[in-house]
């Protein structure tokens, strides 16, 4: 039985449960007779101890189960007979006044779904990215993929690829091999000394005084300078002092930089290291990344038309857990990179604004997709997952992959339902084209 629904403020609501004592005893009842069939106790065979042991042994314990599934069932009952779409776990609480005779009542409190009033879609602003990939990217993909594969020589001494030049001193681009020593006040310093330490002059590795020494030393050369730590230096203890370093060079090498050959195709996958298809191949994969950044900025744009158009309530319930598991992916992310994470604090409510966004999004999504049939199709999700499967070297087992897991498709789908109320949303919109540098474009990182 259950009393009418009572609205407390905007999506909570209160409904009164009884549970009638004549319903839990009889399942008590029932439940302790299937218990005795296996019940032991001292002095008795199993199944032959006395109910009154019985119950004594396990009475405690199963009512609390049958009560907890007879609250549960009442629940879901006054749910369905009033239609309430609950937003997460309603709250339960004794009720200590007005019961009626022979049952126990409970209050459960709880949240429902929102209505959600999306307004004219024709009057969002929605901004599409474009961009493009020239020969200009791939050439500079090119030096990227060069120099992720450079090798040093010493510099002076002759082989295959040269002796670096004339000039053998250290220079930006050179990797230089020291031993240093540092010392505060005439007094050597903790992480202050190092030998056979090696740093390519130019990467920042260094302080910038200490890679500035290095410049223009030679093979066997020291050098003794100054160096002010800065007030923000990771180490405490020599943060904002004045040190005084002694290097030694031991080696100066010179960078070599793979040719633009077929060697280098081959490096790159291209079995019969033409380069063309190199380039083709570089192009591919740029056009893909570009092509995902794209989508990913204009999705932006688009969730953020929506929001603005589209009135509704967030349930508490629903953002305090987004906000709680955003936190533990927070927590588990910085796990995984090695931070000692254990003493440090991780509110939930830092999560808030985040979470606000992605429950509102989530909410009108789904009232999108339910009115308009936006929902995906088998045919959407397969093209879905070959397209992407091409950026790998085995297509067909990326594609096996995905479809011999439910779970992975489910994200799959998802991710396409998403498409289609992009999609939706930019044929009913006042859409503007945006030309986005390649730079830019892969320098900014988008939030859905």
């Amino acid at each position: 039985m259950a009393t009418a629904v009572e609205t407390l403020e905007k999506l909570e609501r209160r409904v009164t449960l009884n549970v009638l004592m004549s319903d839990m005893d009889t399942e008590v009842e029932k439940r302790l007779k299937v218990r005795a069939r296996t019940a032991k106790a001292p002095g008795f065979r199993p199944g032959k101890v006395p109910m009154k042991m019985v119950s004594a042994q396990y009475g405690s314990v199963v009512q609390g189960e049958v009560l907890n599934e007879l609250v549960d069932r009442a629940f879901r009952e006054v749910s369905a007979e009033h239609n309430l779409r609950v937003a997460g776990y309603p709250r339960i609480e004794p009720k200590t006044d007005g019961n009626a005779d022979g049952a126990i009542a409970f209050q459960a409190t709880f949240e429902v779904y929102p209505e959600v009033k999306i307004g004219d879609l024709a009057g969002v602003e929605i901004e599409r990215s474009k961009s493009e990939v020239t020969d200009a990217e791939i050439d500079k993909t090119i030096d990227i993929l060069r120099k992720q594969r450079v090798h040093f020589h010493t510099k002076g001494a002759h082989d295959a690829h040269g002796d670096g030049g004339p000039d053998t001193s250290a220079q930006n681009g050179d990797r230089v091999t020291v031993d240093f020593v540092g010392k505060i006040d005439g007094v050597e310093f903790a992480g202050g000394k190092a030998d056979d330490y090696a740093f390519v002059l130019g990467e920042g590795r260094m302080l910038a005084e200490f890679e500035q020494a290095a410049i223009g030393l030679k093979t066997g050369e020291a050098k003794t300078f100054t160096m002010n730590f800065p007030d923000d230096y990771h180490g405490k203890d020599v943060a904002g002092k004045t040190a005084e370093f002694t290097i030694t060079v031991k080696n100066v090498e010179w960078a070599h930089l793979p040719d633009i050959d077929a060697n280098l195709a081959k490096s790159l996958g291209v079995a019969d290291g033409d380069l063309q298809k190199m380039r083709d191949d570089i192009r591919g994969n740029l056009e893909r990344e570009v092509g995902g950044r794209v989508k990913a900025k204009t999705k932006t744009s688009v969730m953020d038309g929506l929001l603005k158009v589209a009135e509704l309530d967030v349930p508490k319930v629903l953002l305090q857990q987004d906000a709680e598991r955003l936190a533990e992916m927070t927590r588990e992310d910085m796990r995984q990179r090695g931070m000692n994470v254990i003493d440090m604090p991780f509110p939930a409510e830092l999560f808030n604004e985040q979470a606000d966004r992605r429950v509102r999004l989530g909410l009108i999504l789904s009232e999108l997709v339910k009115v308009h049939e936006l929902r995906a199709t088998g045919d959407q999700i397969k093209s879905y997952v070959e397209d992407f499967a091409k950026a790998y070297e085995d297509p067909k087992q990326v594609v096996k992959y995905y479809f011999g897991d439910r779970q992975r498709l489910a994200e799959v789908e998802a991710l396409v339902i998403e498409e289609n109320v992009v999609n939706f949303v930019l044929f009913k919109a006042k859409v503007t084209e945006s030309v986005v540098s390649f730079d830019e474009l892969m320098s900014n990182t988008q939030q859905s």
